[in-house]
């Protein structure tokens, strides 16, 4: 499928070049995704239904926008965030990227620390976002625990037992872990985290400089990122070596690992099926 008329003409409207070609790149499973070349040069965009994913791209650009603001990482720029017709669309920079390096794995540990030292006074956000292409509620919470439930597990939960990925006896084992859950880990500071961080969702450009890309921020536990990182692999000792002693985890994190990738393995099961009942149901065990 290619990019609209509509998107073309008001890109070149807005920033006043020609597109000379758009060609199809790796986008993810939700969005077209491409590498416009212009009169001014290179830009990516993407773009999707705006009917079925209300308000997706302004999320993003909103959780790009706090990355960048509250900590300096580095983000891709956005150029434009529209609609045109029946489609939403993000246009941001084009940057060529390279397979990370050590450097390149340390500074993003780094920043991934500092990032995390961000803090507020409550655990959500301000805004609702998305979780890949599922709206994620972020109504604010004193509490780690009463978050996580509410607004991550229970929702995920109720969509799956719907779809009847899961059973009544899933249902009460998930019951029985929110009663569990005050004694399975230690309240922290909420910090402001990426949310949706596996390896897909960042980049080393061509100087060795990391990029966070893809959010679904909100102010969590630091923890729920650093898991997610082991959830499909892509993050390296070095990654994991100077995020430790930038800002040091809690003794005992990584046994607490399969109990935050429940939220992203219940959103995997509603998003692709079946394939990951196993996953969700073995967490799930370890923690009753």
């Amino acid at each position: 499928m290619n990019l609209s008329r509509q998107i073309l003409q008001l890109i070149e409207q807005k920033l006043l070049t020609a597109v000379i070609t758009s060609t199809a790149v790796a986008g993810g499973s939700i969005c077209q995704a491409y590498c416009l070349q212009t009169g001014n040069g290179k830009y990516f965009i993407k773009a999707n239904s705006k009917v079925k994913f209300p308000g997706m791209f302004k999320a993003e650009a909103a959780g790009l926008a706090l990355i960048k603001g509250k900590s300096g990482i580095r983000v891709p720029q956005v150029l434009l965030c529209d609609d045109a017709g029946d489609e939403g669309f993000l246009l941001m920079e084009w940057i060529d990227t390279k397979r990370p390096t050590p450097a390149a794995s340390e500074e993003l540990g780094r920043n991934l620390a500092n990032l995390h030292k961000i803090s507020a006074d409550h655990f959500g956000l301000d805004h609702d976002n998305y979780m890949g292409s599922l709206p994620q509620s972020n109504k604010m919470h004193g509490s780690w625990g009463r978050f996580l439930i509410e607004e991550r597990l229970q929702p995920m939960v109720k969509m799956a037992i719907t779809k009847r990925m899961l059973n009544n006896a899933d249902a009460v084992n998930f019951d029985n872990l929110y009663k569990n859950l005050p004694g399975l880990f230690n309240e922290e500071a909420p910090s402001l985290i990426h949310g949706d961080l596996w390896g897909g969702n960042y980049l080393v450009d061509a100087n060795e400089s990391p990029y966070l890309i893809d959010p679904a921020v909100c102010y969590g536990h630091r923890e729920f990122d650093l898991a997610m990182t082991t959830l499909f692999g892509g993050f390296s000792s070095e990654f994991y070596g100077a995020y430790n002693e930038s800002f040091p985890l809690a003794k005992g994190w990584e046994g607490r690992v399969d109990l935050w990738n429940l939220y992203p393995l219940l959103a995997h099961l509603n998003l692709f099926g079946m394939g990951y009942l196993g996953q969700v149901r073995d967490c799930l065990r370890r923690y009753l």
